[in-house]
Parts: C-alpha cells; structure tokens; sequence
C-alpha cells in the first residue's frame, strides 16, 4: 500500500493493483495539491515504477533531493502518528524532459506518429480538410515520403494542392481550399511553438520505463512554457497517451502499474479543446488502463474535467474547495456527491473546511469497490521542498545519458527535401524541354536560313546562268553576223573580180586586143559595170 495519510480509521492509502482504475487530486490553490502528488509519486518510485508527471510551477523538481526536518513537519508526522526521529528523508532519480528542450531533455514526435486522425482532431479540421489531410499522409506514403515535421506537412499540402488534377484520379477530389485550411491551422500550430515538438530523434516512449537503484524513474516534464500553450499541451497529453497504448501489451491483471501519469492543470487540456479531441482523451484513458498504465489528473475543481473523463477516475482525493458564489456552490456539491458517503462524516461539510495538508480521500478496496470518504492529514513527502536551481538541473541533465541521444535535433530527408528535389527535377527537366525546344528553334531557323540561301544562290546561279546563256548567245549572233558579212564581202569581191575579167574579155573581143588608151578605159568600165551587177547578187 502507499500510504497518503491518517484518518480517523488509522492510515489510508492506495493498493498498487487499483492503481490502473486511474485517480483524481482536485483541490484550490495552495490547499496541499503539490504535497499529495508528491507523496503518491515517491510512493510509486519506491514500488519501482516508473512515473512521468508535468511540473508546471518548477517545484516538483525538489524530489530530485532529500527534504530535512523542521518543527512544521515534525508536527505533521506527530499528528499522523509517526516519529519524526524515525523518517527517513531521501532523494529520488528524476529526469528532466523539456518539449521546447529548454530545461531537460527533448521530447519530440513524427507527424507521421500522430496519424491524420489524431492530427485532424488537434487542428480542428472539418469533415472535408480531414480527408484532404489523409490524402496528404497516403500521397507521402505511397512515394516513400517521410512526414517528420511541419514544414513537411506545408510542403505536402501545397504539393497536393498544386497537382489535385493528376493525383485525383488515384485519390479523390482535393480542395485548394481545404489544403490551405490545412496550412493555416498548422501555422497556428507553430505560433505555439510546436515546431520544436515536431523534430528527430523521436522520442522512444519506452525510455521512461526505466529504474534506478531499484527506484522507478521519475520523469518529470518541465511545462512552464508549455502550459502557455494549452494546445500543444493537449496534443502532446494524447500523443503520448497514444503511443503508449500501441506500444503496450495487454497486461491482464497486474499487482502494480507498469508506467503512472500525473498530469497537472489538467483543465487546461479541455478548456476549449474540440470535442473530437475531448472524446479521443477519453477513448485513450479508458482503454489503457488494460495496458497496465495508470492516469491521474490533478486540477482545482472536479468540474474542470469532462463528466465523461472523470467517471474514470475511481481513485479520489480531494483538498478544500471554496464556495463564494452560487456557482462554487453548485460545484461544490456536486464534488461531495462524488464520494461515497460515510455515515460519521458530513462530507459537503468537511470539502470547505479542510486546512492545508488535509484532504478527503476515496480508494479502491482489493475487490475495485469505492471506500467510503475518509477525512486525512496528507504524509509529508520524503524529499526537499526546495526546488532545485538552474545549475543543479543542468548538473542532472550533463550526466543524463539520455541527453547524449536527444540533445540534438536532426533535421533528416523527409518530404520537404524530397519535393524540393522534385521541383529542382522539374525545374530541370523544365529547362532541358526549353533548352531543346530552343534548339528546335534555333535548328528550323537555321534550316530555313540555309535553304533561303540554297535558294538564293540557285536563283543567283540561274540568273547568272541565264545572262552567260544570252551573252553566249549575243556572242554567237555577232560572231555568225561577222561570218556572214565577210563572206558576203569575200564574194562581192569575187564576183566583182570575176566581173572584171569577163567584161575585160568580153570588150577585148568586140574592140579587138589592142592595147590603146581608149580600148583599156572602155575595158575597164565594162568590166567594172559587169562586176558591179555580178556583187550585188551576193548582198
């Protein structure tokens, strides 16, 4: 049994094997909430069990060192029956685990670890954005393309989007519209710092089921940044509730829990959540109780958590409550009706009333049935109520060999890196079909060029052809014309010649042979005369 404090029946505490019924710790600021998670994670330390809590105000961290005594403790152990002399004071083995990877360990997750359901319900989208976003993992998963962050989820909805008109054919309609919904609401996502949550090396969950000195480890979640971000807080509550149960067995019946979550300010993961959301955390909280996984919540009023969520939390305790409006009445009532009643106790009554440290409590008995509400003084934790500096932090987490591993992100190949290769492919192969598109060009003109000049030239040889030919031919008329002009002078001259001699014969023979003055003029003249006659039937 772990023992959480002394009522009127003697000590109260919870059996480890009713611990997976899972439990609540409610109570106003200041009224001992702290105390009481304390108390119950070293107990379960001690146990062995690993435990991981979220440490929103910094002062969980003091379970890292020993407490010392001091006369308010020593009366709180006088009252609950205990020698101060006789407790023993002790430090437990924590880890620091930090999402922003500030002040402890990185924790971090693959988009593709939450899934399209799970990552649709944390963005709010609608019927349609959520099939878009499925669309988006299947895209990715059928190229072999890793979605690890959001820049990779960006980059799909844009490359989804882009090419809606050859993919939809393999996958269905997509919506521009949906896919730049998808965007936005990962922006917002972002503004919250979620980019740092989004990141390799992933976490491996079973890193927190780990013992030290035979004491289970108390992982323990810096969340002062983190609860600025009630989101991301969200996301990460069900992530991590998630991944436990797919990694898990089914443990049956266990005399312990394998693994107990404290998750602090727990009306912050269900203040303005969606419902879809809402309805997943209370999927996940009752089914990984068969996981061996016990889950408590801690919160100031019982009605900061849905009604749904809190009937699974059978294991109660409760500090005062204030009451000054007819609201915190109401509240007030319905978290007294919440016990089961005991006889001897006035339990609305008492819920105002309590002091600090004190609380009502209701366990589980070895059967699973409800114990009547029992009015305790909470045990003082084992370990200091200092919280630890920043320098004694940073000492743990130098010699922390987790930190070795998940000190660094990695930002590996995934589908941002991968759709960059493909637009630079694309644009390269863009440039290669404009490059021979070019040449093509530049091929053609010079094709039609060469045969302009081809033309030209053939048009310049016919021409120059054509002015030889007719040179020719002038030259061959001219030449045929000389011909025919000097025969037609070589035979006037012949005939003229030959006219001659027949008229010089001829007038020798009327006039006699004689060689006389008058005789040779009037030869002459005939001849002449009849070779005169005689050249000009040769013009």
């Amino acid at each position: 049994m772990i023992s959480v404090g002394k009522g009127s029946q003697g000590m109260c505490g919870l059996l480890p094997s009713m611990a997976m019924r899972h439990g609540l710790i409610a109570g106003a600021t200041g009224t001992g909430k702290t105390v009481t998670l304390k108390v119950l994670a070293e107990g379960f330390s001690k146990l062995g069990v690993p435990v991981f809590l979220v440490d929103f105000k910094g002062d969980v961290s003091s379970m890292a060192k020993a407490g010392s005594m001091n006369e308010k403790l020593a009366a709180r152990l006088t009252e609950n029956g205990i020698d101060p002399d006789s407790f023993d004071f002790a430090g437990f083995p924590v880890r620091f685990w930090d999402v922003f990877g500030e002040n402890g360990i990185p924790v971090r997750a693959k988009i593709s670890d939450l899934g399209p359901d799970l990552l649709a319900r944390l963005l709010a989208l609608t019927p349609a954005q959520t099939g878009v976003l499925n669309i988006i993992f299947r895209v990715a998963d059928d190229r072999g393309w890793q979605l690890i962050d959001l820049k990779d989820l960006k980059a799909m909805a844009g490359y989804v989007s882009d090419h809606r008109k050859e993919l939809q054919n393999d996958y269905g309609t997509i919506s521009s519209a949906s896919a730049g919904a998808i965007v936005r609401a990962v922006l917002a996502l972002e503004n919250q710092g979620a980019e740092s949550f989004f990141l390799e090396p992933d976490l491996n969950i079973r890193d927190w089921f780990t013992q030290n000195g035979g004491l289970g480890t108390i992982n323990l979640l810096e969340a002062s940044r983190l609860g600025q971000n009630p989101l991301l807080y969200s996301t990460f509550l069900l992530w991590m509730l998630s991944e436990l149960y797919e990694a898990l067995p089914e443990a049956g019946a266990l005399d312990k829990p394998k693994l107990v979550f404290f998750f602090d300010e727990a009306h912050m993961i269900f203040d303005g959540a969606p419902k879809a959301l809402r309805d997943k955390i209370l999927q996940v909280v009752r089914l990984i109780r068969s996981k061996g996984v016990s889950v408590w919540f801690i919160t100031q009023n019982p009605s900061d958590l849905d009604d749904e969520v809190l009937s699974q939390l059978q294991n109660r305790i409760q500090h005062a409550l204030h009451a000054y409006t007819p609201a915190d009445q109401k509240k007030l009532k319905a978290a007294a009706a919440g016990f089961r009643p005991n006889p001897q106790l006035d339990t609305l009554a008492e819920l105002s009333a309590l002091k600090t440290g004190q609380a009502l409590v209701s366990f589980l008995d070895e059967n699973g049935a409800p114990l009547p509400v029992e009015k305790v003084t909470v045990l003082p934790p084992r370990s200091s109520f200092d919280a630890l500096s920043t320098e004694e932090i940073r000492s743990l987490e130098a010699s922390d060999p987790m930190m070795v591993y998940y000190e660094k992100a990695v930002d590996n190949y995934s589908a941002y890196e991968a759709l960059e290769d493909e637009s630079e492919k694309e644009l390269q192969a863009k440039a290669e079909e404009e490059k021979r598109i070019q040449a093509e060009k530049e091929e053609a003109a010079a094709r039609k060029q060469a045969e302009k000049e081809e033309a030209a030239a053939r048009k310049q040889a016919e021409k120059e052809a054509a002015a030889a030919a007719k040179a020719e031919q002038k030259r061959q008329e001219a030449r045929s014309k000389a011909l025919s002009s000097s025969v037609k002078r070589a035979s006037k001259s012949a005939a003229r010649s030959i006219g001659r001699d027949v008229g010089k014969s001829i007038t020798r023979g009327i006039l006699g042979s004689d060689n006389s003055t008058a005789k040779k003029a009037a030869g002459n003249f005939a001849g002449n005369l009849l070779g005169d006659l005689i050249g000009g039937l040769f013009r």
